[in-house]
Parts: structure tokens; sequence; C-alpha cells
């Protein structure tokens, strides 16, 4: 019972106070890649964004699903009313570092969720990888849910979509994401702590897929915050891993 209070106690938070997610102004969007969303809250007050990829499989951050806690999914009805719907089994990629994430470095922060049944009004994404190679100025979108402007937490609470693109010296590893605007050096659209396991995704011929997860988050010049820099853990070296997962539990891809 404790528990699933702490749980509910993260999705009031979630729901009413800043969860700092796409700042700048990212578009609203009810369809397409936004039918895949879905938001994971955590016993110990945590709350992520992930993504649909199969009927019950959810592609999040490593760092959103730590051991030591239960998680569940926010599922919405008919009246826009909140409920909780199990998770049956979480697997973290094992090459997974979380001192690394924290400092920003490379590393597999890649996680899945089981869902105990599939969420109502979802649609799974498609998985991929980026094209190689990842060239300064290839263009990716990011999906998370939370505030639009940093403080206010009315401004939360929907599925928002923001356009990015590469900075620095993408990779297999990592990509960097920046504003094409801000290029980084003042605020502007990125993610933050409530976009933490959203998807990536590229423009393929047969449409968008998902390339990567958010990981963390900069404000301007590399300082503390967000609006500026998006880290992101691409699925070059990990998709391998996530169908593996996936077959292991049935879940097919």
């Amino acid at each position: 019972m404790r528990i699933l209070l702490r749980m509910i106690a993260s999705l009031a938070l979630l729901l009413s106070v800043p969860a700092y997610a796409i700042v700048g102004g990212g578009a609203p969007s009810a369809d397409g890649v936004a039918r895949a969303i879905v938001t994971i809250v955590g016993s110990r007050g945590n709350f992520c964004t992930g993504a649909l990829i199969a009927p019950k499989l959810v592609l999040s951050a490593a760092h959103c699903v730590q051991p030591g806690a239960d998680y569940k999914i926010v599922e919405y009805g008919a009246d826009r009313q909140p409920s909780l719907q199990d998770v049956k089994a979480v697997a973290i990629h094992p090459g997974f570092n979380m001192q690394a994430m924290s400092g920003h470095r490379a590393t597999a922060d890649v996680a899945l969720l089981l869902l105990a049944a599939p969420p109502k009004g979802k649609t799974p994404a498609a998985l991929g990888s980026p094209d190689i190679p990842i060239n300064v100025g290839s263009r990716f979108s990011i999906a998370g849910i939370g505030v639009t402007v940093r403080g206010d937490g009315k401004s939360g609470g929907t599925i928002r979509v923001a356009g990015l693109v590469a900075t620095g010296k993408p990779g297999t590893l990592q990509i960097r994401l920046v504003d094409p605007v801000s290029q980084g050096t003042r605020d502007g659209l990125g993610a933050c702590t409530g976009d933490s396991g959203g998807p990536v995704f590229e423009d393929k011929e047969s449409g968008p897929v998902i390339v990567g997860v958010v990981s963390w988050s900069t404000g301007p010049n590399g300082s503390a915050g967000c609006g500026s820099m998006t880290g992101v853990t691409p699925l070059t070296l990990h998709r391998d891993w996530v169908v593996q997962t996936a077959q292991k539990w049935g879940a097919g891809l």
C-alpha cells in the first residue's frame, strides 16, 4: 500500500508541478509518433518517458528503472483520468553504467519493460537505428511528456515533439542534439528530467523510426538545467539486445 501511495504521489507530481520535459515550446501532438508515448512512474517518486515498440513492450532508459523500486505505466481513460497499469518485468542493458551516464559519457542507457496488458489507445512505433555515418546537422525528433515552460506546472501533461539537430562528434556511442536555432548557446528546445527514456526518431522512407533514447540534458553552454543540449543513446550497438530480450519474453518485435 505504501508503494502504491508513492506512485500515486509521483503521478500527482507529474500532473501538478514542473516536470521540466520538452522546454522551449515543443509542438503538442496526439497522433503519429505521439501514439507510442507512455509515462513511467516509480515507487521512489520518479517518472520518465517510454515508447511502445510492441503491444506489451516499452523502450526506455536504464537509469529510469533501476533495481530496488517498482514501476507502473500511466494510462488515461476516455475521461482523461489517469490510472496505473502493471509492469510484469524490467530488463536493463548489462552494459549500462550509471556513473558514466551521470557524467554525460556514453553508456548503454537502454531498458525494456514488459507490460501486463497492451495500453489503451497506443500504437507501437517502428524500431531502427540511425543512418551511418551520423553527420553534424542531421535531423532528429524527440518526444516526451512534461512542462513547456520551466517552473509552470500547468503547461505539463501533454505529449510534445521537438525537432533537433546533431552537434559535436556524433557516432554510434552517443549523439548530442541541440535546437537548430539556438545551437545550444542559449535557452531553446530541449529535453530534461521528465523526458528521460523518451524516444528519438529519424525519418526514413517508410516513415519515422525510433533510433535512440534520451539520456540527459544540459542548460546553455553546458550548464546545469535543460533547454540546450540533449544527450542521446543511439540504438546502433544495442538494437540486437532489444530484439533478443523481446524474443526471450515472447513479446515479439
